[in-house]
Order: C-alpha cells, then sequence, then structure tokens
C-alpha cells in the first residue's frame, strides 16, 4: 500500500512511523527541509521537499496515484485543500487533521461531504476523551471501549495489597464477563497463559463486558478516592478546555489554572456552577496550595512543555494530589515518568496515530489502540467472509502465540472466547496483538 504524508512534524513522523513499521510504501512532504532531517535519517521512508497543497506537487509519479493521502500540518486550510487536490488527482481515501473546534463542531458533516475528507483528526479532542474516560473510572491506568461500547478494556496497576498477586490465572476467580488479556512487566508486553500470575508493579490488562468490568474495577480503588469530586487541570489549551467542559457536565468541580490572560477569560465563560478558571501560574507552589491541590482528587498537567508537565504532577503529589495524569509530545519519556510516580501518561499524537492505522488498515479493521508506547494493540476487527478462522474452534486454528482473541460480538451480544468458540463471518472481534504481530495476525481475519 502507498501511503502519502504531508507535515514532518511530531503527529506525522508518528504516523509515518507506524506505517513504514507495517511495511507500507510512505512517503512524507513537508516544505521545510529541515523538517525532514528526523523522518530521512530514522525511518524507511522517501521525504520530498515540497509544498503538500500545491497542485504541482501532486503530480510527482511518487505522490499521484497512490492508496491513501494523509495531510497533518498545523493548519487546518492548508490541509483541507491538500486533501481536495489528492482527490482531484486520483487519490482515493484522505485523512486531514482539523484543530479549530469550530470546523468539528459546527461544520464536521459538511466538510465531509463537499471537502470529501474520509477522516478528520483531531488530537487534542482525542485526548480529552481519553483522559475523561480514565478518570472516571478511578483505578485505570487506560480505559478503552469497543464494539460500540459493548466490550471495555480496563488496565490497572497491581500493588502489594491485591488479592490477585501470586495466584496462577487458571486458578484466578475473576467475575463472569472479565478477562485477564495482557500484562506488562519489566518493559515487556505478556500475553499470559494459565500458569501465569500477576506480580506487584505489573500494569494489567482485563477485557470484559461494561458492567462487569465496572463493578470489577471497585477492587483496586481506595475506599476514600472512588468518587470523582475534584480535578485540578494546569493548562487552558484544547485538550484543557475539552476535558473541563466535559468533567462539569459530569458533575465534578473543576479548577483550570492558566497564565495566558485570554485564554484563561474564555475559559471562564465555558464553566458551570463551583467550577473555575485561575488565572495564574500552575507551577506556583503557594497557589497551589492555597486553591486546595493537597485535597484534589486528579491534577492533570496539559501544558506543552514535557518537562514542566512532570515537574509539576511531581509537586502535586508532593503537597498531598491522590493522582496526577500527564500530557506528553515525546512518548520516549513515557517510561520514565511512570517510574517516578506519575499515575497516567496520555500521548495525544500516538491516539490520533492509532486511528490512522485503523483506517488505513481497513479490511474489516474497525479500530486500533495502541497500548504502552506501542508494544502492544488492541485491535477490533470484523471477521470476514472466507477468512482462516472463520468456521473453526479457536484451539484447532492455532493463531500465533502472539495474539489473544480476547471477546467477540455476534448480532449485538457480547461474549468471552474459550478454546471452543467457533467464530462466524460478521462477529466484531477483539484482539490483543504484540508489537509487530498485527499485520500477520490480520491475515487470518481478513
Amino acid at each position: 500500500m502507498r501511503v502519502v504524508v504531508v507535515g514532518a512534524g511530531k503527529l506525522g513522523y508518528t504516523i509515518a512511523e507506524l506505517l513504514s513499521n507495517e511495511q507500507m510504501s510512505v512517503t512524507v512532504i513537508d516544505r521545510e527541509e529541515e523538517q525532514l532531517v528526523a523522518a530521512k535519517n530514522n525511518l524507511d521512508v522517501l521525504t520530498i521537499t515540497a509544498n503538500g497543497a500545491s497542485p504541482i506537487t501532486m503530480d510527482d509519479p511518487d505522490i499521484n496515484g497512490a492508496d491513501v493521502f494523509i495531510a497533518v500540518t498545523d493548519v487546518d486550510e492548508v490541509n483541507m485543500v491538500a486533501c481536495i487536490l489528492a482527490k482531484k488527482h486520483g487519490i482515493k481515501h484522505t485523512i486531514a487533521r482539523i484543530r479549530d473546534m469550530q470546523f468539528i463542531s459546527e461544520a464536521k458533516d459538511y466538510l465531509k461531504k463537499n471537502f470529501d475528507i474520509d477522516l478528520m483528526l483531531n488530537p487534542e479532542v482525542i485526548a480529552a476523551h481519553e483522559i475523561y474516560r480514565i478518570l472516571m473510572t478511578p483505578a485505570a491506568l487506560d480505559v478503552d471501549e469497543f464494539a460500540d461500547g459493548k466490550v471495555r478494556l480496563f488496565e490497572v496497576k497491581i500493588n502489594k495489597h491485591s488479592k490477585y498477586v501470586d495466584i496462577p490465572l487458571k486458578n484466578l476467580k475473576l467475575p463472569t464477563g472479565v478477562l485477564a488479556g495482557l500484562i506488562f512487566r519489566d518493559h515487556q508486553m505478556i500475553i499470559p497463559h494459565g500458569d501465569d500470575a500477576l506480580q506487584v508493579d505489573d500494569n494489567a490488562y482485563f477485557i470484559g463486558f461494561p458492567d462487569a468490568i465496572q463493578k470489577f474495577s471497585s477492587n483496586f480503588v481506595r475506599q476514600e478516592s472512588r468518587k470523582l469530586e475534584r480535578v485540578m487541570i494546569v493548562g487552558a489549551g484544547r485538550i484543557g478546555r475539552t476535558l473541563a467542559v466535559l468533567l462539569v457536565k459530569a458533575g465534578v468541580n473543576v479548577k483550570i489554572f492558566e497564565k495566558d490572560r485570554d485564554r484563561c477569560e474564555e475559559m471562564a465563560q465555558l464553566l458551570t456552577g463551583d467550577s473555575m478558571a485561575i488565572y495564574g501560574d500552575g507551577t506556583n507552589i503557594d497557589l497551589l496550595a492555597q486553591e486546595g491541590v493537597a485535597s484534589a482528587d486528579v491534577v492533570v498537567c496539559l501544558t506543552e512543555d514535557d518537562k514542566l508537565n512532570l515537574m509539576m504532577a511531581l509537586l502535586a503529589k508532593h503537597l498531598g494530589a491522590k493522582k496526577t495524569v500527564v500530557r506528553v509530545y515525546r512518548t520516549e519519556y513515557a517510561d520514565l515518568i511512570e517510574k517516578v510516580g506519575v499515575d497516567v501518561v496520555i500521548s495525544a499524537r500516538l491516539l490520533a496515530a492509532s486511528e490512522v492505522l485503523a483506517f488505513v488498515r481497513r479490511g474489516g479493521v474497525v479500530s486500533v489502540s495502541i497500548l504502552e508506547g506501542a508494544r502492544a494493540e488492541a485491535v477490533e476487527v470484523i471477521v470476514q467472509s472466507g477468512a482462516k478462522v472463520a468456521g473453526k474452534k479457536l484451539m484447532d486454528v492455532r493463531l500465533p502465540k502472539s495474539c489473544l482473541v480476547c471477546a467477540y460480538v455476534r448480532k449485538g451480544k457480547a461474549a468471552i472466547p474459550n478454546g471452543h468458540t467457533i467464530l462466524e463471518p460478521g462477529d466484531r472481534t477483539i484482539l490483543f496483538c504484540l508489537r509487530g504481530a498485527a499485520q500477520e495476525v490480520m491475515t487470518w481475519f481478513n
């Protein structure tokens, strides 16, 4: 498959990296040559210095006739024009990064219909909704949903007080509708088997029916922190604004700090009730203490500086905050940040890139969730007619060991499979796949 990526910034680089790792033929375009250096030196891609929104560029034989065109520059209008030109030059599928909230909220259908854009990406909105889902499940490090909400993924850190420690999974009595699907331990992803056991400090991934997962997750929450009541947010950018509005609508008291006066006043207009936007520096210890950081259930750090976000999160913990969430631009920092005590690390560009990956794979793939910095994936795929996995017991199919079938939905009803389960064409199936295995695994379902 031939893919063109316009814009070699952080998001463009991440998308190009994921797609080139899938053995796709990727061309990266940017009008600034220095922006292309990282992709040229580190990725197996073709780079072109050019204006991606120019008709002349579209006539390049390395671009014309591509299968998918992805425009992710920092300028929405450039992305939209580039996608229009791509369709005019015979490229069938286009994806555009659209950051303007007004475009997304008021003109999304218009853009899709009249500009013929197949997928619109807003990394900040995607990240805000991801953080919201995690916060509304207090024990979770990550929460995701599949099959229109019929299956839920739940990640949790196993502590020394957990009743599930050191018990072989075959002897572990999990509730009906809950499956232990993945373990992240010592920087390695493990698809567990019956003799494996959870250990202290493991990140464990459970998957199952939403009601069962919701009830099960309460086993990992301290009694005093079961209800989310007070959240502090540092940074009223796109993520902060979207997240604050979601939390206020859910009845959560929000204090959001912003040192840009205009942005702070704009944020204040969106808040209701006792929630407030505070004009000030969220790194100021006295200000945080004065505003009650010690009683905050969660502090969410969303500035554009990774190091500053880390410092604020550690400061908030030191002052008594129960939980911290940090947004990172550089995903390689994620492991380090979690090691020093931050509870949840979010990468907006990795979340957006996972949506692109699902779209580009197609062939029945509905969604892709990238886990632990792309060490594994949770993939929702529709079993195709004639697929190797269809019509056979899972125990007889002999899927790769790097894959686990976790759940499936048939005729609107979710189920947890076992070795005797027979998948049928049309089943929405949720899989865990280890790094690099997804492309091979998909051949069993397509």
